[in-house]
């Protein structure tokens, strides 16, 4: 009996191309990488002389130094580097264009699309390895996120929201065109039924979450960052309906009734969060709501904008509450609301995220407050706290190495080294 089944495992084996070895060729790739410290963002600390064991796509084990490899594994020494889990940018716009104000209208969507493969590669090689979208037209972000998903460009995973929901003439319309045009942005719709319906069409043509405009903006024409847009009984109609479908919301809101009104309608998350006050950091902790907020591009916007093409109304918007929205941050901080990375990617520079770690720092974040916000924090508004935010076991192997150390020094975050995606290395170098 034992020599029938050794003749028919070899007879199986022959029979397959390549005989036994295509058996072998089809096993998961197991890569060690080993570092001098990695952050453990669930203990909150820095571990060190570690070895990080990769099976396949996802983390198979973390390891001092000196454990045992296993047979056949690729070794990568990044020696005295720093490994922390790749970052999650909560607000980004990947099919964003160099483009502001009348410039942008030369856009097409197709052309953005386009700008959006080139931006994905600069993200991920910057160590953004899972973003959301919160805003593209004609649904390019939901081309992008497929296309990296199939693997025809590199780029971060991504969760997109598609158009964003807007009033009639708010910030999420399309204000630079005269009445001639007749036109109005995607996601405009106004009332509570009309709302729900939008809700329901941006879900069908692929959208994972929803995000609607509450208040003005900076970079809009003819309104006012702090002026509340859509009703309570909105804003409502647009959260229980992407809730029954089983998709988080985020609100954009720079003013304070807006924020509230967002926080009482029952948003995931609100976006900006400029002017805040008592009773809004209140309502945020007591309803769970998580902050995203951006307060690097404020440097950017005022140092670039004009040159850009941003409107002059837009800078000077920006000048009346860029330095209020960073002191919110230091306050919402010291309240202990629960805060996300959203660094509004596409405002600046695409891969620029990490100039973001240091601001934190700076307006009131531990250098390890900052980590956890950026990876756990993140990936938790993102209901994808078990797959990725932390070096660990059975998660994705999301992992990148900055040069120096990041808790004593957060720009180290402008210097990734090192970039590995679910398991694939995207970066390995000075670059």
């Amino acid at each position: 009996m034992k020599t029938v089944l050794t003749c028919l495992l070899a007879a199986l084996a022959l029979a397959l191309p390549g005989g036994a070895v295509a058996a072998d060729s089809r096993a998961e790739p197991v890569t060690v990488i080993k570092a001098a410290h990695m952050i453990d963002t669930l203990a909150g600390k820095r571990r060190d002389k570690v070895q990080v064991v990769v099976r396949g796509a996802r983390i198979e084990a973390v390891q001092k130094q000196g454990a045992r490899i296993p047979d056949g594994a690729k070794v990568i020494d990044l020696g005295a580097m720093t490994l922390t889990p790749g970052l999650v940018d909560s607000h980004t716009h990947m099919t964003g264009a160099p483009f502001f104000g009348y410039e942008s209208l030369k856009v097409s969507v197709p052309r953005a699309a386009l700008y959006g493969a080139s931006n994905a590669r600069k993200t991920l090689l910057a160590g953004i390895t899972t973003v959301r979208d919160v805003g593209a037209e004609g649904y390019s972000d939901v081309a992008l996120r497929d296309a990296i998903r199939d693997g025809d460009i590199p780029g971060p995973r991504m969760l997109v929201s598609g158009p964003p929901l807007g009033m009639t003439g708010g910030h999420c319309d399309e204000n630079l065109l005269p009445y001639s045009f007749h036109h109005s942005a995607e996601g405009v719709a106004n009332g509570p039924w009309a709302v729900r319906a939008k809700v329901r069409e941006t879900i069908k043509y692929g959208a994972d979450l929803i995000k609607f405009c509450a208040t003005g903006g900076v970079l809009s024409k003819g309104d006012t960052p702090g002026a509340q847009q859509y009703t309570l009984e909105e804003m409502k109609a647009i959260v229980d309906e992407a809730h029954m479908h089983g998709r988080r919301v985020a609100a954009h809101a720079h003013g304070t009734a807006g924020i509230k009104a967002a926080i009482i309608a029952g948003v995931d998350s609100v976006e900006h969060a400029s002017i805040l006050d008592d009773e809004a950091i209140r309502l945020a902790k007591a309803h769970g709501t998580y902050f995203s907020m951006d307060i690097y591009n404020d440097d950017y916007i005022l140092a670039q904008g004009i040159k850009n093409g941003m409107l002059p109304e837009s800078i000077e918007k920006e000048k009346a509450i860029g330095l209020t929205q960073r002191q919110s941050f230091q306050r919402a901080v010291k309240a202990g609301v629960k805060m996300a990375f959203g660094t509004d990617e596409g405002v600046y520079p695409h891969g620029d995220n990490g100039k973001q770690m240091p601001k934190m720092v700076e307006w009131g974040m531990t250098p390890m407050q900052a980590i956890q916000t950026a990876t756990m924090g993140s990936a938790t508004l993102l209901g994808l706290q078990d797959e990725i935010g932390a070096i660990a076991k059975g998660r994705y192997a999301d992992i990148i190495a900055v040069a120096g150390d990041p808790l004593k020094d957060p720009s180290a975050f402008t210097r990734v080294r090192f970039v590995m995606k679910g398991g694939v290395v995207y970066k390995e170098s000075g670059d």
